[in-house]
């Protein structure tokens, strides 16, 4: 159970203690109170300073017992009260990586008390002094403090095996010395451990002798020969706190457990505290569970399953859960009759959500098992069904996860068990939080034809719309999880393809909503079709949606200035590399068209009742005009840009719509225009093909004059006394707006810059406010409105060092000086001191202090300003502060911010912390490095490319790092720089050498294939012919999880856009995950023609077509399926190059992958054909052969294909026709699936009324009802009793069934209640037949408790009905319990733990050697599930 929570309840860290203090430690351990309790707190302070807390609390990890109020000293302590017969303590799962138990989705039991957590380990031990009075006091205090010590230990021990669990992980290059320092610490530890175990057993066996029970049936139960069997006591019983397990073997106590279990008539608490030691002895064990003997543990879990308290049995299914190994032991679990205690505990009142969790936590434990599913009885999937069903249940959501997985593992079991409609009904009215995980389900299921047979074609996944097309039921929570439903569906094949069916019916109806809906559908599906499209709105969308007129937004070079950051690197020579996000979004956008969206979205443009509503989808009508433009092939966006509903509607002159239809032309014309200027390009990077080219947007990168320079006097000076800084000191007061522009205008003139200095205080009361002792710029918090001092500040910068004045003015000024103070305050060796530095952490954090870097960044790109950084030993303190590796969050901003393009100290700088820094500050900069790398610079005077090559040998020789984190680093931005051809041919030329880097350089190097220089290269090294073997042989099957993976992150929702964040770290948007695809040996390889002549002569691409060609259109072999996706991607990458025409023209390739595009049977398949396809329509030639086969792509004006490849026509590639469905009635489970075997006769279908019954006899001519009656039953009664039982699914019938059954129960006379038979007979009605949870429970609940209990220990081999084979004792007890029977009227269970003696004398009657694993006959447990 729960112990104190200590700071040694968490793991630490054992490679940061050292063993010099670990044996002091151990020598301090002296058996006296005054001297341990001391060492004691000064080891747990240290072990406080010098290891890392992960917080994870053993002690909420258990079931927590129902306990006594606790008396005051306990609450004075912070402790919990104990009892004399339940002693526990922290449970030891508190680790670094936790083992997870199965089938769990919660990693804790919760109580249901809430219980006093708090406390410390004297404080208990001290609890036990007063439970064992006949102990000597210094002993106890002796046996405490070994305790202690050895609880310490424990954890040490248990820190470092899980430290060395998480180092195995990684590379053992990386890992060497950490691995050694925490084996060290690992053998140590074990030693102590040893040391205080012999203390402990020493010290334990001078203790008398408990008179607690000590033998029972559990005498034969493990082999323990040779151990010491000290019985249970008081204060060391089977309870097995952390310290006094490991004093015995784990055998040992296991029997001593379990002996303590079988103690009859305690309180609950004992056999709580007694399951979770269980529980805990298992974790610190995991193959203990291996050992069990299932005929004598089973029968302790069969008794605390039926216990009369829902804690026991709770903890009955957690003990049993953490015993499963194997599917061996799932059956041997099965056989305790455990599918009748699992459906008896689900159909219980809330009261008892304890058990019912644990019990649901059982059955999710089969699924963690291999094929553990095959052993999940109808009858439990049935009652999750029930539960699953009812709304207000807590454990609702619980249930619908565990039948999505069900669904996954075993479709038949799940629709066998009418588990589909709880699912249904979930995804159809929206109400469930994640509903994305229900139709990953459904997707993963209608991906195959083996699956999706069991599914109707075109009903399960069209539920989603429901919220859509019913206004009355939906809300905007509702609208907003059915969309992102929607919106994952529409993601994947299995779900378009089935979307798609019947001519889009179902997009078609979400459309028609859109336009016939009002309020809050229609924002959601507009929302939904900007998230299907990828589209981020332009900066000015927001003020344009709040109704701002589009000329205000700024001028056409303020938008494009906005965006050139973001843009750098659209017109890099990306090698033809294909975008498989847009090309999908391409497809999906011919959908919505072709499904009717855009009349619609201009029905929505000229509505006038909502004017938010009309623009926000006069902006969708302009995106997606133009990225049909981009995407889709001149035959569908020609017809398109044309809009003829809405130019028929503008030219209609004598109707009045035309006037809202001219509004709607120019809106969009406007917002069209707008989209153009905001963005840099309407088309991909491969519009301007080259080999050396240069990023355009760089020349934008520094403020420039532009010609507002050139004001006349008058109105230089009246922007002067706009800007309000002459009128008052107070900068909040100021006009920055025309500050900037005065600063990046004219006083980049040497004249204007003069005046302003001296003839008004205008640029000496802007540079007092920055400067840092003034405490304004410097005091300032950090948000997103002031970032823009910032921004003034860097452009001050700027404009001082255009001109020798100003030049003159910032040497001269006190700004640098101060700067450099701030920085000196930072520096260890220069003297200065300050009790708040300027450039504290929490200063960099909160306020604008940050800012000052990227005002030394703009110094550091001029000579002028390198030299006035120089003069004030700036770069000296920089690099002590680089040295020290104290301040990483300082070098960070440094690094962040210097500009590297000059030949200095920066670079110098930079080279130290690429060597010297952390292994996070060697990151960082090489990080740095990359706009360097991979585009072209411009030098000081922006007049032709600064060279990259510095850049790049810096980042080879971080290659050979020792952090394989910084080398992978390298390798990225390397990959990356490959895109231009001097750079490739460059950092061949520098010959890294990569096989110490093993698959993290592979990209790399596949990267140097690409020219004729690095095939030679490699060709040498013996790299090709090797890893083309290995390509060939299995790596070609393992790139397709590598970008079937790739791929499903790319078409993951994006995350929330940051782009308008302003930062000081300048790279932040760089060091975003790469979305390049993985490289692919043979697109490479085919790059050359050296490589395409070694492709020729190995003929593998022969041998890819072979197989393309012989089981392309298999649906049946997993393995295959997988071979010939990789074989796709093989052939689709040699396509994409010139150079691979030869090859497809060789076979008839193409047509095979077209036709497993159009006809195969698997959805995923027909996807990965499609992004094929796109790959070979990279080449001219591929193109060409798609054009002849009915496909095209859009191209750049100069010809080149984009590779976004569709069908003219999309009903071929939408052509899934409906399949036979599989009726419930045509599948047949398995018999372990099964838990009663015996199925009743099938009952005719009986006339709802008596009138028509007499009718019916009547015409037949007699009373026939005998001749149609169907036994079910010999007894009459028992008859009766099942027929109403079955009257119950009948709505009509429901009420006078339930009230007869109510009524033969009050009235005593059916003994069938007591009987096992008539029992499961009943069972196998509610495994068969759909009930709903409350008439579950009450059917349940007219038997018997003795009944339950007959059926579990199979005590009705007899099969008769006169009572059961329970027995005489089943018998009287059954006749004690009739009065509380009638009472609860079956309605509710019966209180928790107020019969336990009852319960407990049943027990005795149970021979232990019966229960066991049974074999042949149709009798005992194998009846009972059939296997």
């Amino acid at each position: 159970m729960a112990g104190p929570p200590t700071i040694l309840s968490a793991s630490a860290t054992p490679t940061q203690k050292s063993f010099s203090s670990q044996q002091q430690q151990q020598q301090q351990q002296q058996p006296t109170a005054g001297s341990a309790n001391n060492n004691n707190n000064s080891s747990s302070n240290n072990i406080a300073v010098s290891r890392i807390s992960l917080d994870r609390d053993g002690s909420r990890d258990g079931l927590q017992p129902p306990g006594a109020p606790l008396p005051a000293p306990s609450l004075a302590n912070g402790g919990r009260n104990l009892s004399a017969s339940a002693v526990t303590f922290a449970p030891r799962a508190s680790s670094l990586n936790p083992s997870p138990m199965p089938g769990s989705f919660s990693s804790e039991l919760r109580s249901q008390l809430n219980l006093s957590r708090a406390g410390s380990r004297p404080d208990l031990f001290a609890a036990l002094d007063k439970l064992d009075e006949n102990e000597d006091s210094v002993q106890e205090q002796t046996l405490s403090h070994l305790r202690e010590a050895l609880s310490r230990e424990m954890k040490i021990k248990e820190g470092s095996e899980n430290m060395l669990e998480a180092l195995n992980t990684k590379k053992a290059k990386q890992t060497k010395e950490q691995r050694l320092r925490v084996e060290a610490e690992l053998n140590s530890s074990n030693q102590r451990i040893k040391d205080l175990r012999q203390k402990i057993t020493t010290a334990q066996r001078t203790r008398p002798a408990p008179t607690t029970p000590t033998r029972g049936r559990t005498d034969g139960l493990l082999q323990s020969t040779g151990l010491l069997r000290s019985p249970p006591s008081a204060s060391r019983s089977g309870a097995g706190s952390d310290f006094d397990e490991p004093t015995e073997s784990p055998t040992f106590v296991l029997a001593e457990i379990l002996q303590a279990l079988e103690v009859n008539g305690m309180t609950p608490d004992y056999y709580v505290s007694r399951s979770n030691s269980l529980v805990d002895l298992f974790k610190r064990h995991p193959t203990l569970k291996y050992d069990l003997v299932w005929s004598t543990f089973g029968l302790r879990m069969q008794v605390m399953l039926l216990s009369e308290s829902r804690e026991v049995v709770a903890a009955g299914y957690r003990m049993i859960r953490y015993a499963i190994s194997d599917i061996a032991s799932l059956r041997n679990i099965r056989a305790l009759n455990t599918d009748y205690l699992v459906t008896w505990s689900l159909i219980k009142d809330r009261k008892t959500d304890v058990e019912r969790e644990q019990a649901l936590k059982f059955v999710r434990a089969f699924l963690d098992v291999k094929d553990g599913v095959r052993e999940i009885s109808r009858a439990v999937v049935r009652t999750i069904a029930a539960v699953a069903e009812e709304h207000e249940e807590r454990l609702r959501p619980i249930c619908l996860e565990t039948l999505a997985e069900i669904l996954v593992r075993d479709p038949q079991l799940l629709i066998a068990s009418g588990g589909l409609a709880p699912l249904h009904e979930a995804l159809a009215e929206g109400s469930y939080k994640a509903s994305e995980s229900l139709t990953a389900a459904f997707l993963y299921i209608m991906d195959a034809p083996q699956r999706r047979k069991y599914l109707r074609a075109g009903y399960e996944l069209e539920v989603l719309f429901t919220a859509f097309t019913d206004d009355l039921s939906s809300n905007e929570k509702i609208l907003k999880q059915s969309s992102r439903a929607i919106a994952s569906a529409l993601k994947t094949w299995s779900g378009l393809m089935n979307l798609s069916m019947f001519n889009f019916r179902a997009i078609r109806s979400m459309i028609h909503s859109m336009v016939v809906q009002t309020g809050a559908i229609r924002e959601t599906v507009l929302d939904l079709l900007y998230s299907l499209f990828r589209i981020k709105s332009p900066a000015w969308a927001t003020s344009f949606l709040a109704g701002r007129r589009l000329t205000t937004y700024g001028r056409v070079s303020n938008l494009r200035s906005t965006t050139s950051k973001n843009s750098q690197g659209e017109f890099e020579d990306d090698g033809g590399e294909q975008n498989f996000a847009e090309h999908y979004t391409a497809l999906l956008l011919a959908i919505f068209i072709k499904a009717g969206m855009v009349p619609a979205l201009l029905k929505l443009t000229q509505d006038m009742e909502n004017p938010t509503l009309k623009r926000k989808s006069t902006l969708l009508v302009g995106e997606v005009l133009k990225l049909s433009s981009r995407l889709l092939p001149p035959s569908w966006s020609s017809k398109l840009q044309l809009l003829p509903e809405l130019f028929t509607a503008a030219a209609k002159l004598k109707d009045e719509s035309h006037f809202v239809a001219t509004g709607v032309v120019y809106q969009i014309s406007s917002v069209s225009r707008t989209l153009y200027r905001s963005s840099p390009t309407a088309y991909t990077p491969s519009v301007i093909p080259s080999n050396n080219n240069i990023d355009l947007g760089i020349i934008d990168e520094h403020p420039k004059s532009n010609t507002s320079m050139n004001f006349d006097d008058a109105t230089f000076r009246q922007l002067i006394v706009d800007s309000n800084v002459l009128n008052s000191s107070n900068y909040s007061k100021w006009n920055w707006d025309i500050i900037l522009r005065l600063i990046e205008g004219p006083l980049t003139n040497g004249k204007r810059l003069e005046e302003a200095v001296k003839a008004s205080k205008f640029v000496k009361r802007i540079m007092s406010f920055y400067r840092p002792f003034k405490y304004k710029f410097s005091e300032t918090k950090s948000s997103r409105t002031t970032q823009k001092y910032v921004r003034v500040g860097c452009s001050l910068m700027h404009t001082l060092l255009q001109s020798s004045d100003g030049i003159k003015y910032l040497s001269d000024n006190k700004l640098l000086r101060q700067i450099a103070e701030c920085l000196a305050q930072c520096d260890p060796t220069s003297g200065l001191t300050a009790q708040y530095p300027m450039f504290s952490k929490d200063r960099l954090t909160d306020t604008l202090c940050g800012g000052y870097f990227p005002m030394l960044g703009v110094l550091s790109g001029d000579v002028k300003g390198m030299q006035m950084l120089d003069r004030w030993r700036i770069f000296n303190m920089m690099y002590r502060i680089v040295d020290l590796k104290q301040r990483p969050d300082l070098i960070k901003l440094m690094l962040a911010n210097f500009d590297y393009g000059l030949q200095g100290h920066p670079r110098v700088l930079l080279s130290k912390a690429l060597t010297a820094g952390t292994k996070e500050i060697r990151i960082d900069a090489t990080n740095s490095l990359r706009k360097y790398a991979t585009r072209p610079r411009m030098n000081a005077h922006g007049q032709e490319p600064g060279d990259s090559k510095w850049a790049i040998q810096l980042l080879v020789t971080q290659l050979y790092d020792p952090e394989v984190e910084v080398c992978a680093t390298a390798v990225k931005i390397l990959e990356k720089a490959c895109n231009t051809k001097n750079n490739l041919e460059y950092i061949v030329e520098c010959r890294p050498a990569l096989d110490h880097l093993g698959e993290i350089g592979a990209p790399l190097l596949l990267r140097f294939l690409s020219t004729s220089i690095g095939y030679h290269y490699l060709d040498g090294l013996d790299y090709i012919s090797n890893e083309m073997d290995d390509w060939f042989l299995g790596r070609n099957d393992a790139y397709v999880g590598l970008i079937e993976a790739s791929l499903a992150r790319s078409f993951l929702d994006q995350q929330d856009d940051h782009t308008n964040r302003i930062s000081v770290f300048d790279d932040e948007q760089e060091m975003e995950a790469d979305s390049h695809v993985p490289p692919h040996f043979y697109r490479e390889l085919t790059r050359t023609q050296e490589g395409c002549k070694l492709l020729s002569d190995k003929g593998h691409f022969d041998e890819f077509a072979a197989t393309i060609r012989e089981h392309g259109m298999h649906s049946d072999d997993a393995e295959m399926l997988v071979k010939v996706k990789g074989c796709l991607w093989a052939v689709g990458n040699v396509g994409s190059m010139e150079l691979g025409a030869p090859f497809l023209e060789s076979c008839d390739v193409v047509e095979q992958i077209i036709q497993i595009a159009e006809n195969h049977e698997v959805m995923s398949l027909r996807g990965t054909a499609f992004f094929v396809l796109g790959l070979i329509s990279r080449s001219t030639h591929g193109l060409e052969i798609l054009s002849e086969h009915g496909w095209d792509a859009n191209t750049t004006p100069t010809g080149i294909s984009m590779g976004f490849c569709i069908p003219t026509e999309l009903t071929r590639l939408f052509s899934l026709q409906p399949w036979t469905h599989t009726p419930v009635t045509a599948i047949q489970l398995p018999e372990t699936q099964k838990t009663e075997t015996a199925r009743l006769p099938p009952m005719p279908s009986r006339p709802r009324s008596e009138s028509l019954i007499k009718a019916i006899q009547a015409e037949e001519g007699g009373d026939n009802d005998e001749t149609r009656r169907v036994e079910l039953d010999p007894d009459p009664t028992n008859q009766r009793i099942l027929e109403l039982i079955i009257d119950l699914v009948n709505m009509v019938l429901y009420r006078r069934a339930r009230n007869e059954l109510m009524q033969i129960k009050s009235q005593k006379k059916a003994l069938g209640f007591r009987q096992p038979a008539l029992f499961r007979r009943v069972m196998a009605l509610l495994e068969c037949h759909h009930y709903r949870l409350a008439d579950r429970s009450m059917i349940v609940g007219l038997f018997e408790k003795s009944v339950l209990r007959a059926v579990v220990f199979d005590e009705d081999e007899d099969g008769g009905g006169g009572g059961g084979g329970g027995g005489g004792a089943e018998e009287e007890d059954g006749d004690e319990r009739q009065s509380a029977s009638e009472e609860e009227e079956s309605e509710e269970e019966e209180d928790s733990s107020d019969d336990e003696q009852r319960t407990e004398r049943q027990r005795s009657i149970s021979d232990p050697t019966e229960v066991g694993l049974r074999g042949g006959g149709g009798g005992g447990a194998r009846r009972s599930f059939g296997s």
